[in-house]
């Protein structure tokens, strides 16, 4: 793994992470239009990486298959990395996934990156028909051994798989006589939580905390990493990522009542309503119980809203608390433009370079 360094006046590398909202009102296709859009924006500003991140069933996200977008992606950008931040391995055969990354990494080489988390992304009953099984999040850590097996085609001997190949690949590079084309993507480990810092210390890879979906153990799980890392033949010391809700705009108050829809939406999905992104207005207009205005206000603040200034302060001190090397931005809100002018002004704040 390419260590990059920090661009403009940030102490650290951003991202942008895109979940393809699509709030009432919006269709799916509008939506791809607009996330194809916010690529190219961040690969034009000078952002590190784009990632999506898998999630079904839900009317608000759109990502179902984070690898078929950045397929798309792959020619409508020139520079930035794109990735799956994350696939949530358990949904899925390890083959499969070194087999589809494989090509991404074939189609785009050095620019693709694979986030793996063991989370369903998505309610149980469609957990159920994704895994058939129960115990598929028990077997996580066995799911990426046999991944990272397939992707570098070096079962040990005597393995079930030993003679299994993930096309493309080094084997097939091997068998038609040409030099190894490739490395692979690079694999991260993701999480929110010590479970996932203790993992990816241990394998020696990078590592991704999405505080978006809450704050209790981040602190924690970055020291554990830190200090149980492991050096591997992928990467020789720490890297950490966290990503964090960010709606910056020019009014404030627009922020707050953007960052509102998705407090809501999360709301609705805890009390298995579905995870809808309602409009600003309705969202105002909701007649909440005292409980559940403390909810929405809790999950309003946990992203970081207001103007470019009062964002960027929220991202030096997570910075200054946690020592990431890198920060990505969630970009939210029931307004696709929202999501646009965020990474346009945090690009302005910060002078990264233009492309």
């Amino acid at each position: 793994m390419n260590r990059p360094a920090p661009s403009g006046t940030a102490p650290f590398v951003l991202s942008v992470l895109d979940n393809a909202i699509t709030g009432v009102g919006l269709s799916t296709q509008e939506v791809f239009e607009d996330v194809i859009s916010l690529a190219q924006l961040a690969d034009r500003r000078g952002f590190h990486r784009f990632w999506m991140s898998e999630h079904h069933a839900m009317p608000g996200a759109s990502t179902s298959s984070p690898q078929l977008m950045v397929a798309r992606l792959i020619g409508e950008t020139e520079n930035i990395r794109l990735g799956a931040g994350g696939i949530m391995l358990p949904n899925h055969v390890p083959l499969m996934i070194a087999e589809q990354f494989g090509m991404l990494e074939t189609l785009a080489p050095g620019r693709i990156d694979l986030g793996l988390g063991r989370a369903p992304g998505t309610d149980g009953a469609t957990a159920m028909a994704l895994r058939r099984h129960h115990m598929a999040n028990d077997e996580f850590p066995e799911q990426i051994e046999e991944l990272l097996g397939f992707m570098g085609n070096d079962f040990p001997q005597g393995h079930p798989y030993q003679h299994v190949h993930a096309v493309p690949g080094p084997w097939q590079d091997e068998q038609n006589q040409v030099p190894r084309t490739q490395t692979g993507p690079d694999v991260w480990i993701l999480g929110s939580s010590v479970y996932s810092a203790h993992l990816a210390a241990r394998l020696g890879r990078p590592y991704a905390f999405a505080l978006q979906f809450g704050s209790a153990d981040v602190l924690n799980a970055m020291q554990i990493y830190r200090e149980n890392f492991r050096p591997s033949t992928f990467l020789d010391k720490p890297y950490s990522l966290i990503s964090v809700g960010a709606i910056a705009n020019d009014d404030p108050a627009e922020a707050r009542r953007q960052s509102a829809t998705s407090a809501m939406g999360m709301m609705r999905m805890f009390k298995q309503q579905g995870f809808s992104i309602l409009h600003p207005k309705d969202v105002e207009d909701y007649p909440a119980t005292l409980q559940e205005r403390q909810f929405l206000d809790e999950w309003t603040d946990r992203t970081l809203h207001g103007t470019v200034s009062e964002v960027a302060e929220g991202l030096e001190e997570l910075h200054e608390q946690t020592r990431a090397d890198e920060l990505m931005l969630v970009t939210g809100g029931h307004s696709r433009a929202i999501h646009a002018r965020t990474v346009e002004l945090v690009a302005e704040h910060y002078g990264l370079p233009t492309r």
